[in-house]
């Protein structure tokens, strides 16, 4: 190749060089070790509105905002110093109209043969769009928090009132079951006494009621469901208990009962009592009424388990996985009363007894079988 071959190439490679360094899609600068702007571009002078004389007087700091001057005076330059380089930092820039304008800057310090700062080369990316984004997550997530601390709030405020409301309904509760005790006692028509027996009915119902929506507050509120654990006492009698009332809510509807429980059985008598309550109560409400509900209470080597079977169409598909939520119900094509608690009441006394409540259920009946065992863990 000719020297004159030569020479006209590395003019054009010149050229080409310098038009990309003044037409980059960023911004260049190059400062002395004190910050003094040696050389900007003419995308970095278009961007600030001034000339790139005019730039070649300032100094980087001078078009810095305060709050920028002073991160780039305290923290920017004596970092760059120490670590030769500075990467995605995000400043803000005035422009020759005194506007804002965001801008991302990395940054190498060059040095001389002995080893002293000599220059320092800045590239700049204009941050404007990226900015606004930030922006629009902080504030969506700033607005997700109060949103989830009003909702936390306005729950918490909802139950309290439940657990509250709950304990006050005991009271007139109470005097009502006690009228009904002594109104037992006193002479009374057939019509009184069908009278009195719904008015019994009724009370089992609502204290039951009550119990659910006490321990839902409770485990909302983080008390979650307390034992109180006995070996000593026989459980079969309260589930006999259980059993009874609920017979006289539903006297027409035919109630099957085995008990095999030949083992001290380390649980607390009242919740297992309560578990099986809400199990009987749902199968008398959603079973058939023309066939009988089948309770069965065993005890084996090391398990107690629960069983309360009743007929009747299937629990659909789509409700079984939700059975044991709360405010839910078995079969939501009939619209009993009731809150939707009993079930999830009846899977966290299983769960806190160290148990396990299941569910099957197909075209011949319904079973729901609670087991958990009989010597705690």
């Amino acid at each position: 190749m000719s020297e004159r071959a030569s020479s006209e190439g590395a003019a054009e490679a010149a050229t080409d060089f310098e038009d990309l360094f003044e037409s980059a899609p960023c911004g260049y600068l190059s400062t002395d070790k004190d910050g003094r702007i040696i050389r900007a571009n003419q995308t970095f002078a278009s961007w600030t509105g001034f000339t790139t004389e005019t730039l070649a007087t300032k100094r980087l700091s001078d078009l810095l905002t305060v709050a920028g001057r002073i991160f780039y005076e305290t923290h920017f330059a004596p970092m760059l110093h120490i670590q030769g380089s500075f990467n995605e930092v995000a400043l803000d820039l005035l422009t020759s109209q005194g506007r804002k304008l965001p801008v991302i800057v990395n940054a190498v310090e060059r040095r001389d043969d002995a080893g002293h700062p000599a220059f320092i080369r800045f590239t700049l990316f204009v941050a404007a769009e990226r900015r606004s984004y930030e922006l629009g997550l902080l504030e969506a997530r700033d607005t997700a928090q109060a949103t989830v601390a009003a909702e936390r709030a306005d729950s918490e405020l909802r139950e309290q009132f439940i657990a509250v409301l709950g304990h006050d309904l005991r009271n007139p509760l109470a005097a009502i079951a006690s009228g009904v005790r002594m109104l037992e006692r006193e002479k009374l028509g057939e019509r009184g006494r069908t009278v009195l027996s719904l008015m019994e009915g009724s009370v089992v119902r609502a204290a039951g009621l009550i119990d659910n929506v006490l321990d839902f507050a409770r485990g909302r509120l983080g008390g979650g469901i307390t034992l109180s654990r006995d070996a000593s006492e026989p459980l079969e009698p309260v589930l006999r208990q259980v059993v009874a009332e609920l017979r006289a809510i539903a006297p027409d509807q035919e109630v099957e009962a085995h008990y095999s429980i030949n083992d001290p059985v380390n649980c607390d008598r009242v919740r297992i009592g309560q578990l099986l309550s809400n199990l009987l109560g749902n199968a008398l409400t959603h079973g058939a009424k023309d066939q009988p509900v089948r309770v069965e209470a065993t005890t084996n080597a090391d398990t107690l388990t629960i069983a309360v079977t009743n007929g009747g169409a299937p629990i659909p598909a789509s409700a079984m996985a939700r059975l044991f939520h709360p405010f839910q119900r078995g079969d939501d094509r009939v619209r009993h009363q009731g809150l939707g608690l009993g079930l999830h009441i009846a899977s966290e006394i299983a769960n806190a007894h160290g148990g396990s409540l299941t569910v099957r259920s197909d075209e011949t009946d319904t079973r729901f079988t609670f087991t958990m065992p009989l010597i705690v863990p």
